[in-house]
């Protein structure tokens, strides 16, 4: 039960750090009301908080977050923004999942 747990933390972190950094681009790049910049950051905000849910040390945490990043990353573009990520992306995106539960889920001695 602790790793589901720790895997919901770090999708929904990534949910909020996503969703606010797209929302802050939307706002900025794309000429949308700063209301939607402002949101962006609040949210942003939560994903530093959400973060700290995670019982591990910073390092372990932000290291491993980068893989789950990384795939929510493509994720939200596939969904939002209509990306087809290539073959290389899924295949990039896996090996950096891998990477990031090889750091956060394995033994210490």
């Amino acid at each position: 039960m602790p790793v589901l747990k720790s895997i919901i933390i770090f999708i929904l972190a990534g949910i909020c750090e996503i969703g606010g950094g797209y929302l802050v681009w939307l706002s900025i790049k794309e000429g949308k009301t700063i209301w939607l910049g402002i949101l962006g950051g609040i949210i942003l905000v939560l994903y530093g908080i959400v973060a700290t849910l995670q019982t591990s040390n910073f390092a372990k945490v932000y290291a491993a977050y980068g893989g789950f990043f990384i795939v929510l990353s493509l994720l939200w573009a596939f969904i939002f923004d209509k990306y087809s990520p290539t073959k290389y992306d899924i295949i990039g995106a896996l090996f950096a999942l891998l990477g990031a539960c090889i750091i956060y889920y394995s033994p210490r001695s």
